[in-house]
């Protein structure tokens, strides 16, 4: 039995893809708390597609789809910001403009070459394929990714809270939001390879959202994200050894157990609590 448990810690592709999935939802996770404070889920959804273009055209050149990813998903996330700054346009309308845009350009370049661009690749992820090469590429990603969100965490929080009060106490925030955004393309392409552009928009959205409902205070959300994203990762990644089912679903089926389960049954913002005080208050009432 205990054999049988550990058998996916036996094979080398195994173990790449539990660990490299677990660092890369982490890290997914650390950057979806920010996503949520300033309610821009949608982005993690927009560069999610965004980079589909990059990805193809970097088959159709033969060079590395990870740098032809990062490319387009930073690209994407550098005009989302330029015209937030520049035009009248309200989010939302920006966020789906960069989202259509973006992503019919990568259908009509996967169209031209369909033979040259593994679209199944795009689509659902590969992580038990993934080379030496890639692992290094994911690791670097992830490590430096949770670096720089360590060390200023405190500094984006600041900004996404108020730009104006981060401005007067000496912090520049159009400067971290570059950071911030370079953070989320290169951690959307690392996810890309985990769990593939339609479900990235999970891995950056899901974990964040859970721990909404658990926690009050954005510290603990951080943490509670982080944890989230790594755990059912690894777990997700775990279990598709013996579901023989595609890692990056397993993953994001988990995740949206462990929300359904917070939505429920959270101690102070889940359905059973706020019940709870709604018939408290009738019950209240004069």
């Amino acid at each position: 039995m205990i054999n049988s448990l550990l058998e996916p810690f036996t094979y080398g592709y195994m173990l790449n893809a539990i660990w490299v999935s677990a660092l890369v939802g982490g890290v997914c996770g650390f950057l979806s708390a920010y996503l949520m404070l300033k309610g821009w889920s949608l982005i993690g959804d927009a560069l999610s597609h965004a980079i589909v273009p990059g990805v193809a055209g970097a088959y159709m050149l033969g060079l590395p789809f990870s740098l032809g990813a990062f490319l387009s998903g930073g690209l994407a996330a550098g005009s989302m910001l330029f015209l937030n700054q520049k035009t009248r346009l309200k989010e939302d309308a920006i966020i789906g403009l960069i989202f259509t845009s973006f992503f019919g350009l990568g259908l009509f370049m996967v169209s031209l070459s369909p033979t040259s661009v593994n679209i199944q690749t795009i689509v659902l992820g590969n992580i038990l394929a993934i080379t030496a090469e890639d692992t290094i590429q994911l690791a670097l990603i992830g490590g430096i990714s949770l670096l720089v969100l360590a060390l200023k965490w405190r500094d984006f929080m600041v900004v996404f809270f108020d730009e104006n009060h981060a401005r007067t106490v000496g912090l520049k925030p159009e400067v971290l939001k570059v950071i911030f955004f370079t953070l989320l393309a290169a951690s959307t392409v690392a996810a890309l390879q985990t769990v593939g552009a339609f479900l990235v928009v999970a891995m950056v959205v899901t974990p964040g959202a859970t721990a909404y409902l658990l926690t009050d205070r954005f510290e603990r959300l951080i943490l509670m994200s982080l944890i989230i994203g790594a755990a059912t990762s690894f777990v997700g990644a775990y279990l598709s050894y013996f579901l023989d089912g595609a890692t990056g679903g397993v993953i994001v089926v988990l995740q949206t157990a462990i929300f359904l389960a917070a939505f429920v049954f959270a101690p102070k913002h889940g359905l059973l609590a706020s019940r709870a005080k709604a018939r408290k208050a009738l019950e209240e009432t004069p």
